[in-house]
């Protein structure tokens, strides 16, 4: 897991590479979007702003997409192991780019401001207390379009 400080950080970091600068259009965008509606840019990014208080029984994984998470108000906990350390409960579908684990993780506090990336190699588990307002990115892992398409 990535976690960075700022949104100035992220741009800085990821300044190349037009999935990352897609990212810096959605967040730029969020003023113009419905809480809880999806929005594309492309076919590398979907994204939608979400004013989030549950907690996730499961870890869930990606393979084809990194989340990226940028928190506008609140903070929430995040608990992430390698999936190689979890058991496996529901195997990987496609369809949905998820696959569902349990197991113990390292947990951290992540607030207003804050950027993380969500890596493949990795399951996340989201734990709020209070309603976190945050933009919720989906980004290929390819460099900028599927190759199946």
């Amino acid at each position: 897991m990535i976690v960075l400080d700022s949104l100035e950080q992220f741009q800085q970091r990821y300044r190349t590479g037009r999935k990352w600068q897609r990212c810096t259009e959605a967040i730029n965008n969020i003023d113009h979007i419905q809480p809880g509606v999806a929005h594309s840019i492309g076919d590398s990014l979907a994204y939608r702003v979400t004013n989030d208080a549950s907690t996730d029984a499961l870890f869930v994984g990606h393979r084809r997409y990194f989340e990226v998470h940028y928190y506008l108000q609140g903070a929430q906990k995040i608990e992430y192991a390698a999936k190689d350390a979890l058991q496996l409960v529901e195997c990987y579908r496609d369809e949905t780019d998820r696959e569902y684990l349990k197991g113990v993780g390292h947990t951290e506090q992540v607030r207003e401001g804050q950027i993380v990336i969500c890596e493949n190699h990795e399951a996340y588990r989201f734990i709020s207390e209070t309603p976190a307002k945050k933009v919720v990115l989906y980004v290929t892992i390819e460099d900028g379009y599927f190759h199946n398409k």
